[in-house]
């Protein structure tokens, strides 16, 4: 095991998950989910339609009640939002889902701040608003009418811009600066080398860290490897931290000394390296499972930020700069 020193950019992150589908008869029409640097903060379904606050010092930022009104504003819009895409897409019956993902990302570094605000339908892109130019992408056909409604709507286009720019990085401060002890904290992983059978790719498993902002890669000679490596995703663990793993496949007996294993954790100028060797690898009977992932709004895939979905979508009473939520257009 060797450390390294490096220099580390610390950014953070809020995020609004809203979910609406019909015709699942175990699970709510509406689920909304706030997240802060990877943890959940609040949340909200059509079957208690009270907001719940998840973290003790979110107590001293946001009003359980007013977070509840906007709430169920959104269960009403969303619920009519899912019948009109549905006509988009002409059809009458089956399951489906609509969803909305938003939020921004603030660099402290940098003091850069990037917003983004996407839908989609059914677990595809459906329309996404590009900051930049202030208009919305439609990749699919069906979101057309969406992109010239919206893209007319120069008030909403206002609005949004304010909140991504403005609003919502006001807050994500805010909610760091309540919760710093909680969303500051570093902690170091357990780093390990996996491999069920003498066959199969070697794994380097780490879990325990937080924040969840970590990078781990192999590496050959010294030079990060691209080919015969398989990137997992980043898991929650039961305890609020995280976990991820990288496979390195193809590995002749010759070479096993020049390839290590590299984690890097944000917040944190070290970075924990093991060297591939034999003596230290764990055998499939000490594999350890994968966490499965709990946040209920469905993951957007959030292909470089932008994506997204439907019609009409949240127009929450409270949309001045005192709301932590997004003036989203309808």
């Amino acid at each position: 095991l060797r450390v390294f020193l490096f220099c580390v950019s610390v950014s953070h992150t809020l995020q609004y998950f809203y979910t609406a589908s019909t015709g699942m008869e175990r699970f709510p029409e509406f689920v909304a989910v706030g997240i802060v640097d990877g943890e959940q903060i609040d949340y909200y379904d059509s079957v208690s339609e009270k907001n719940v606050l998840k973290q003790t010092w979110m107590e001293g930022v946001r009003d359980e009640n007013s977070i509840t009104d906007i709430r169920r504003g959104a269960q009403q819009t969303f619920k009519a939002n899912v019948g009109v895409a549905m006509q988009r897409f002409n059809q009458t019956r089956g399951v489906h889902v609509v969803q909305q993902m938003y939020g921004c990302e603030w660099d402290d570094d940098a003091k850069e701040v990037k917003g983004f605000m996407q839908y989609g339908y059914d677990g595809e892109d459906f329309i996404a608003f590009d900051l930049k130019t202030q208009t919305w992408i439609a990749p699919t056909p069906q979101a057309v009418i969406t992109k010239h409604k919206w893209d007319n709507n120069k008030a909403k286009i206002t609005q949004a811009e304010q909140y991504l720019n403005q609003i919502c990085p006001e807050w994500l401060k805010k909610y760091v600066n309540y919760g710093s002890s909680s969303l500051l904290r570093t902690e170091l992983p357990s780093v390990s080398l996996l491999q069920k059978t003498p066959s199969s790719p070697v794994s380097c498993h780490a879990t325990g860290f937080y924040p969840h902002r970590a990078v781990m890669f192999w590496r050959k000679d010294g030079e990060e490897l691209h080919e015969d490596v398989d990137q997992g995703e980043i898991l929650p663990n039961h305890d609020e931290t995280f976990q991820m793993s990288v496979d390195l496949s193809s590995v002749t007996p010759e070479d096993w000394g020049k390839y290590e294993c590299v984690f890097q954790l944000s917040g944190v100028k070290e970075d924990i390296v093991i060297k591939l060797d034999k003596s230290v690898i764990k055998t499939n009977e000490e594999f350890p499972s994968a966490a499965v992932i709990g946040v209920v709004a469905g993951l957007l895939r959030r292909n470089q930020r932008q994506r997204g979905e439907e019609q009409k979508i949240v127009s929450p009473s409270d949309t001045s700069s005192s709301s932590a939520e997004a003036p989203v257009p309808n």
